[in-house]
């Protein structure tokens, strides 16, 4: 049976979608970078008009009807058209859910409470947020219940960052990470600090964006398909694999931090553009999940980047920019200090044996709001309390509080938990590369991330959306075992710290 009038109707759809994507997207990529500060009125305007074409287009009839006639037909389906319907099937099916005036309304909203935390965050004060953010739970307990009425609030939350995770899975994983990393915080503690002073010196942010520049040349990304951005809290957007967006943000007094962050964006470019060019423009285009995706972000930053093969690397580049910063710094000076380990108060600045307890932070808060009855209003004391509880120090103030992250401005609950998952997937893919290759630091040693990236490529990166996260993930290296994990990271301490 021919479905090529429904199929054409399906992917024209699927064109339409990418393309009002890519016009919201831009916007809102210029306005984190160099948008007018009295321009979000204007923006929300536009982007309240691009999401009801979008809307208008996702649940119309024509759409629908074509859907609905291709699922009655499955079994004529190739195994490509049926994972399309599928996705596009759940879209339609998700947003059919949510009333439109809603849906309008609350685009609006996102772009209001993203200014109001930029403003809240310099000052540091929650207040000015918190109407917003009250709203922006509010909203999103309902939408939960439209979306996914079969699933609790927040499972249903967690699965659109990682379809198939939810808290049963998470409080076993968290439990599994905590018992893992305790242990080794505690032999930590009774040895000497690690002397982190030689990477804590004045680097003008001038070099450090050249420094960058070289940075993404190890990392192998095409800067024809790039561009660059300096923003107050760092992320990468992709609209295909040829139109990256990558952002930074520069401290003068530590020029390793714009270097993860630049490691870690870099992670989430190279997976856009590593997507297979048949992906483009389709319903697949682009990283399945944000877990997936953060495997690759984290993987760069922490597994490649602090490891003591690559930072030789890194070491010998910053010279060229920093040389007298870094005159007399040795390869294990510099590598001990990239991942000395301490408690913390910013997410993005842990190093890799605390970070999971950043997460847990916000994994218990979420829970509490979504689950619980924990109000907007008392989250930043919860939060305060849960750093003093789960890393022994008290935020002095909400910038670098509760503040500190702009998710929750977005309305991006339940993301959270997939950077710590992302890390435990790295761990695995390390094990899997390693038996495949057993020399393969040597060659990262020399700055040759071919295998690496390559590896990648192959079985991640290159598939797009085409495969469910869980697939995905087993193809590459078989079922997940947190335990990978805290091996990586007891290994990698021992070293460091020479326990």
């Amino acid at each position: 049976m021919s479905f090529e009038k429904e199929l054409e109707i399906l992917r024209n759809a699927e064109r339409s979608m990418i393309a009002l994507r890519h016009a919201s997207g831009v916007l809102i990529y210029d306005s984190e970078t160099v948008a007018p500060e009295k321009s979000a009125e204007g923006r929300g305007r536009t982007l309240e008009y691009l999401g009801d074409l979008e809307y208008q287009l996702i649940t119309g009839r024509e759409l629908n009807d074509a859907i609905d006639t291709i699922q009655a037909n499955s079994a004529d389906l190739s195994e490509y058209e049926k994972r399309e319907v599928e996705l596009a099937a759940k879209q339609v099916r998700e947003l059919s859910r949510i009333p439109k005036d809603e849906y309008l309304k609350n685009i609006v909203l996102q772009n209001e409470a993203n200014q109001a935390w930029k403003k809240a965050k310099a000052s540091g004060d929650f207040s000015i947020f918190e109407p917003y953010l009250e709203k922006e739970v509010e909203f999103t307990k309902k939408m939960a219940g439209w979306i996914n009425p079969e699933l609790s609030t927040y499972d249903a939350l967690l699965n659109i960052y990682e379809e198939g995770i939810g808290q049963e899975f998470l409080d076993k994983f968290f439990a599994d990470i905590k018992a893992g990393i305790l242990p080794i915080i505690e032999k930590v503690k009774a040895v000497p600090q690690v002397d982190r002073t030689c990477i804590e010196k004045l680097c003008p942010a001038d070099k450090q964006r050249e420094f960058t520049k070289e940075i993404c040349r190890l990392m192998g990304l095409d800067m024809k398909k790039l561009v660059l951005g300096e923003v107050e809290h760092p992320f990468t957007d992709g609209y295909n694999n040829s139109d990256i967006r990558l952002t930074t943000h520069y401290y003068e007094h530590d020029f390793t931090d714009n270097m993860f962050s630049i490691l870690h964006e870099g992670g989430h470019s190279m997976y856009e553009m590593n997507c297979d060019d048949k992906y483009n423009f389709t319903i697949f285009q682009g990283g399945v999940s944000m877990g997936i995706h953060e495997s690759q972000s984290r993987f760069y930053e922490n597994i490649i980047g602090r490891s003591y093969a690559f930072t030789g690397v890194l070491l010998e580049a910053a010279r060229k920019f920093f040389p007298e910063q870094l005159e007399g710094v040795t390869h294990d000076d510099f590598f001990k200090a990239v991942n000395r380990t301490e408690p913390s108060l910013i997410r993005i600045q842990a190093d890799e044996l605390t970070y999971a307890l950043h997460i847990m932070v916000r994994y218990e808060i979420e829970k509490q709001l979504f689950e619980g009855d924990l109000k907007v209003h008392d989250a930043p004391k919860v939060w305060n309390d849960l750093y003093e509880e789960y890393l022994g120090i008290r935020p002095e103030n909400d910038s670098v509080g509760i503040l500190q992250d702009s998710h929750w401005s977005n309305e991006q609950f339940g993301y959270f938990p997939t950077y710590a998952v992302g890390s435990a997937y790295g761990a695995q893919y390390l094990h899997q590369m390693l038996q495949e290759k057993p020399d393969m630091w040597d060659d990262v040693a020399k700055g040759d991330l071919s295998f690496v990236t390559g590896w990648l490529k192959e079985h991640i990166q290159r598939h797009a959306s085409y495969y469910k996260p869980d697939v995905l993930f087993e193809n590459a290296c078989g079922k997940f075992d947190a335990q990978y994990f805290i091996d990586y990271l007891n290994d990698k301490y021992t070293k460091v710290y020479d326990l």
